[in-house]
């Protein structure tokens, strides 16, 4: 018998997932013909802080066990609705709700998300079938140009050494070490970070600050003098253009450096800062609790002096005409990421949108988000990054995790479920722009997750000098393949963290931004990255592409793969990812793929309609969509 609902079946819910303001749904369950309802079942939709709605349900059609009931539902107001359904019987009412992911049951479960998103909402196109690389830019590549203005107290460190990561005789680690890596370093790459396929570089904080991960600004209208200067920045977008190569900044706003020229707790600067003086200017802007020596601060850690991010004056520094954001995409910035997206209100993340957009709409807005951003909740607040008013995209991590899961070896089932889930609730325009990635500067790098052993319950002398056995890093090569050919074809956009496509090795921070390893890559690892890119580049349908998964619950799947096809308008086309140590063949391909015709290979092994998928590799075929 077929489930009383299914919301990615769309003969229940006409429309997969979000559906933009004021488009029409068609909803439908399917009762057993004994139940025989008292008055006609009832869809109940509600917004958080609204009264619920309650739509007659009719009856559509009878099939061979069950009689079908709809209901339509216009979506007047962008917001995150929930629902379920209910009928009464022998004046016992029922209800219809959640019990898996996306099936319905009887009288338990919870609730069925639906995200309305503005019919105005877009995001940029420039994006979408790119390929991004993240660059934490002190650890990339180091011109050797000289530099002038280096402020004092900075330790400068031999390339490829062991980041500093032990604390003074206070408990405070400074973060004081250089390797000197530099944006004149970066540009001397454009034609490497070509050849892999990359169209956009994030490059982590390059604000002047006095630690080398730069989150603690100092001057957000100032690049850091050991990275060069401003005119270099402009410089390096201009030549990164020249290889269609865009560059999004890292915009870290929630806070400051106590070293900075805002703050200037240690009177670096010659300007009054907040620490200095109630009559500074930028007073106002942090929060004291006992002046001057007690305030808030990022997670209690003095460096970083919280701001009020709605204070006007400092929102009109960021967001105004003449302000931060605005300068630096006039130096030609495609964007920003910005840092704790989920500690900016939203009236700041209404204004920065309102200054990006108004620049330029093609400019992109990323969050940093590690849940699922539709349903976020923070400080008590349900958050709206994605419904139009602010953000155009997150920092993928339900993803990363269903990735590295997979080609850890979990069940099929459970990445299904995870990458399901986020298309489901996040706009479409959304989920062309998420920003999928395997390792970021704030976690271990996958190849040490994948091939060696756990560093949870570790301390940093452990992490400091630990590297993969060859056995451990032969493993951990194979499977990150694995977790790559996902990121590169599911939707959304892949962010190589500078290094890993050269087997950059690295647990947690500081030893996942070691130096990268020129004149040692693993030129294999790199040669596959970039054969990820040129079929990325070669497929339309990765660029804007729906999903649909081909289940690994069937007798004609095998638990070592996972299969998935990315839609066209006429021609789908089919991954199939091993990530198993044996090559796994497929016979009698047309037979299960029922719902296709026209079968033809694309890249692999596929003759008399069989399948050979390698061992931690891929193959593709193309098909026509039967409807």
């Amino acid at each position: 018998m077929r489930p009383v609902y299914d919301s990615w079946d769309l003969s229940y819910k006409s429309i997969f997932g979000a559906v933009r303001q004021f488009e029409t749904i068609r909803f439908t369950i399917r009762l057993s013909k004994d139940v025989c309802p008292d008055f006609p079942p009832v869809l109940v939709l509600f917004r958080t802080g609204f009264k619920e709605r309650f739509i007659n349900m009719n009856i559509v059609t009878e099939e061979e066990d069950c009689i079908a009931y709809s209901a339509e539902y216009n979506a007047r107001y962008s917001d995150v609705h929930y629902y379920y359904f209910s009928y009464s019987q022998g004046g016992i009412r029922h209800y219809i709700k959640k019990v898996s992911l996306h099936t319905a049951g009887l009288d338990h479960g919870d609730l069925f998300q639906l995200t309305v998103y503005k019919s105005s909402y877009e995001t940029p196109d420039f994006l979408k079938g790119g390929v991004m690389y993240q660059i934490f830019p002190d650890r990339f590549c180091r011109s050797g140009k000289p530099k002038e203005n280096i402020p004092a107290g900075r330790v400068m460190r031999e390339w490829g050494e062991t980041p500093y990561y032990r604390p003074d005789e206070n408990g405070h680690v400074w973060n004081n070490d250089y390797f000197g890596g530099d944006l004149a370093g970066i540009q001397s790459k454009l034609e490497y970070l070509h050849s892999l396929g990359v169209t956009c570089i994030y490059l982590n904080p390059i604000f002047e600050s006095h630690e080398n991960h730069r989150y603690n600004t100092a001057d957000y209208m100032k690049v850091d003098p050991l990275l060069g200067t401003n005119e270099e920045f402009a410089e390096l977008c201009t030549e990164a253009e020249k290889y269609g190569i865009s560059i999004i900044l890292d915009g870290v706003f929630s806070h400051t450096g106590a070293d900075s020229v805002y703050f200037n707790k240690f009177g670096r600067y010659p300007e009054t800062g907040a620490y200095q003086s109630q009559e500074s200017r930028y007073y106002d802007w942090y929060s004291f609790i006992e002046y001057p020596d007690i305030y808030e601060a990022w997670w209690g850690i003095d460096t970083l002096p919280n701001v009020n991010e709605n204070n006007e004056d400092y929102t009109e520094f960021i967001c105004g005409e003449d302000g931060v954001l605005r300068y630096w995409l006039g130096l030609g910035a495609a964007g920003f990421r910005l840092d704790v997206a989920d500690e900016l209100p939203d009236r700041f993340l209404d204004n920065l949108r309102r200054a990006v957009k108004s620049f330029d709409k093609n400019k992109i807005i990323i969050g940093e988000v590690w849940e699922d951003a539709s349903n976020k909740e923070s400080y008590g607040i349900k958050r709206r990054y994605l419904l139009g008013d602010q953000l155009d995209s997150v920092m993928n991590y339900p993803f990363r995790e269903a990735m590295i899961n997979f080609a850890a070896g979990s069940r099929a089932e459970d990445l299904i479920n995870a990458v399901m889930t986020i298309t489901e609730n996040y706009p479409k325009p959304t989920v062309d722009v998420l920003m999928n990635f395997v390792s970021t500067h704030d976690i271990e790098r996958a190849i040490n997750r994948l091939g060696g052993e756990s560093c949870i319950g570790k301390n940093k002398d452990w992490m400091a000098e630990k590297y993969l056995s060859e056995d451990e890093y032969i493993n951990g090569k194979n499977k990150l393949k694995t977790a790559m050919a996902l990121m590169f074809f599911l939707p959304g956009v892949p962010c190589i963290y500078y290094g890993d496509e050269a087997g950059l090795q690295g647990y947690k921070d500081p030893f996942n931004r070691r130096c990268y390893p020129w004149g040692n890559e693993d030129t294999e690892l790199i040669s596959y990255v970039s054969e990820l890119s040129r079929i990325r580049k070669s497929i339309p349908n990765l660029k804007d592409g729906k999903i649909y998964f081909v289940r690994n619950d069937g007798e004609y799947i095998d638990e070592r793969i996972t299969a998935f096809t990315r839609q066209g308008k006429e021609t789908d086309y089919i991954f199939f990812i091993n990530r198993s140590d044996d090559n796994v063949c497929l016979s009698g391909l047309s037979s299960y793929l029922n719902r296709f015709t026209a079968f033809e290979q694309f890249f692999g092994d596929y003759t008399d309609d069989a399948l050979t998928i390698p061992p931690h590799g891929y193959s593709i075929i193309k098909a026509r969509f039967n409807g």
